[in-house]
């Protein structure tokens, strides 16, 4: 499978790796607009939203508040449960998701 176009984009460091070697997988984006920072990561499809959520939060947003207080979203959309596989949200490769604080915040 070729690499989207996502993946060409700036991004912090190495890939996430959230997919074992030799197993299918694919590439998404997860951007944090708190920090103006995104990551890429190398998910199995199979592999749970939870588990991305908490991991891409740890690289780019380790000091903040915790993992329920943001929300995990795709084409717009909140993702709900965040039990289900990637595959089931609707992301293929090259998907972007943004991770944000689940309520507004004032700006100061």
């Amino acid at each position: 499978m070729t690499a989207p176009f996502t993946s060409q984009l700036r991004s912090r460091g190495p890939a996430l790796q959230l997919a074992a070697a030799g197993v299918p997988s694919i590439t998404v984006r997860v951007e944090v607009p708190e920090v103006w920072d995104t990551i890429k990561a190398v998910v199995s499809p199979d592999a749970l939203v939870s588990e991305l959520k908490s991991r891409a939060l740890n690289a780019l947003y380790p000091t903040g508040e915790g993992a329920d207080s943001f929300v995990l979203k795709l084409a717009g959309w909140d993702v709900l449960d965040e039990n289900v596989s990637i595959a089931a949200t609707g992301a293929v490769n090259g998907s972007i998701f943004v991770l944000t604080h689940r309520r507004r915040r004032a700006v100061r």
